[in-house]
């Protein structure tokens, strides 16, 4: 059973950074396609990033030149790196795998129903 479990989410002040992790565990061999989602309160869950095994990656128009995903097959962990962090960014962020499939498109994150594994979240909190 595969198990994802991040981690690195804080308060920070606008402008300010911090880097999520998320220890992945109980599968043969790396997910094709991994990503991170978030969730801002009464909206939807979003795409943030993504990444294939390829080392290949995608990022919401909202978060590109901040954010970067990368994956450290080594330890056996994604990252993403939020810079220059703003309010709006302020949500319950979530990593999520596909263990078959590269990520399908080369201009947005894949929707919620590709993924099948999903981490509980951390919670980032970008104040003004």
């Amino acid at each position: 059973q595969v198990q994802l479990a991040e981690s690195g989410g804080g308060s920070v002040q606008a402008g300010g950074s911090l880097r999520l992790s998320c220890a992945a565990s109980g599968y043969t061999y790396w997910p094709y396609c991994m990503g991170w989602f978030r969730q801002a309160p009464g909206k939807k869950r979003e795409g943030v990033a993504a990444i294939n095994t390829n080392g290949r990656t995608i990022y919401a128009d909202s978060v590109k030149g901040r954010f970067t995903i990368s994956q450290d097959y080594a330890v056996n962990t994604l990252y993403l790196q939020m810079n220059s962090l703003k309010p709006e960014d302020t949500a319950l962020y979530y990593c999520a795998a596909d263990l078959y499939r590269l990520c399908p498109y080369s201009d947005y994150v894949p929707p919620e129903p590709f993924f099948v594994y999903w981490g509980q979240g951390t919670q980032v909190t970008v104040s003004s």
